[in-house]
């Protein structure tokens, strides 16, 4: 029996956006799949090409970019899709929640409004149908007081109250896939655990895939099964989260992972850095992005993009000197 596709696949994606020195590729052979049910976590600095992929993927990329390669969701090729097609499937089968609500949101709308607006949209309720569904999704968020919460405008909430407002409008069509793109940035510790308790919750009980967007680490260790590790527009390394963060075989994951602040470390110690900085998408060299920043650089690196090696079952690399120079560990300890 020939195994069911997954939601969805991404081959050889490539990105060009037009900026003022030229065209640029954001992102370069980027392939990863998703299945139902399945969480996936990108990782990275900020420039590496996480929320350009994510865009991508909601159509929502900028005026003259160009895409080649394939993404297929549902058996459907999103890369030729027409508008129209995709205000069909965007915020109903496919959602997103943003990194920063208070841009997410319309400061002119009520928060029942823009509820209402997809269910409208999508599901043709209005009314006091539309009204009614808007208010049971602010309380399947948890949103405190939600029924006075309906008619109130965004600047009324904080930030917290905001990303679940956002959360809601992302849930209220049941969609397949929920991309969730820094859903915790503008908010404290407490409100970050709340709000990932609080997505987590509700995939589980919808079967939905995840692709959730974060630069940190112990988030990607404890919420998601699967890991794309980007820099420069493309996948360093990829694979299960346990092998991945247990292996570390790309320099660029180990810089990562030497970086992160760790509980317990005296004070005045200075953590470790990657030297130098992301470059520039119009600056993107020919060969491994890493390179100028890599210690173990030869100059085969400079000449052409790696391939993406399996170096275990389903974990792949793109480097031409991948090492494994560390004591495999457990996952949450690696990132902890």
């Amino acid at each position: 029996m020939t195994p069911p596709a997954p939601l969805l696949a991404v081959a050889d994606l490539r990105v060009t956006l037009a900026t003022a020195r030229g065209p640029a590729d954001a992102l370069r052979d980027v392939s990863f799949t998703l299945e139902r049910g399945q969480t996936l976590g990108l990782i990275g600095e900020s420039g590496c090409g996480k929320s350009i992929t994510a865009l991508a993927l909601m159509g929502l990329l900028p005026d003259g970019a160009r895409v080649a390669g394939s993404m297929r969701f549902d058996g459907v090729e999103l890369t030729t899709l027409p508008e129209a097609d995709w205000c069909r499937l965007r915020g109903n089968r496919v959602a997103m929640v943003f990194q920063e609500p208070m841009t997410a949101l319309n400061p002119l709308h009520t928060i029942g409004t823009q509820i209402a607006e997809s269910l409208r949209l999508h599901k043709g309720l209005a009314g006091a149908a539309a009204r009614a569904e808007a208010l049971r999704l602010l309380e399947r968020v948890q949103l405190p007081q939600a029924r006075e919460r309906l008619d109130a405008h965004p600047h009324q909430l904080s930030g917290g109250q905001r990303q679940r407002v956002v959360i809601a409008i992302a849930l209220a069509c049941g969609p397949d896939l929920l991309i969730a793109d820094e859903p915790t940035t503008a908010l404290d510790v407490t409100l970050q655990r709340e709000v990932l308790d609080l997505i987590d919750e509700l995939v589980r009980e919808d079967g939905m895939a995840l692709l959730l967007i974060s630069h940190d680490l112990g988030v990607m260790a404890d919420r998601v099964q699967r890991l794309l590790v980007m820099y420069g527009g493309t996948v360093a390394e990829s694979g299960p989260t346990a092998e991945v963060f247990a292996r570390r075989w790309h320099p660029y994951t180990r810089g990562l992972h030497a970086a992160r602040p760790r509980l317990g470390i005296p004070r005045g110690t200075r953590l470790a850095t990657i030297p130098g900085r992301v470059p520039e998408l119009a600056d993107l060299p020919a060969g491994c992005p890493f390179a100028e920043r890599c210690p173990r650089v030869v100059d085969a690196c400079r000449v052409a993009l790696p391939a993406a090696d399996e170096v275990a079952p389903g974990h792949r690399v793109r480097c031409l000197r991948p090492g494994d120079e560390a004591e495999p560990v457990a996952a949450k300890e690696a990132a902890a």
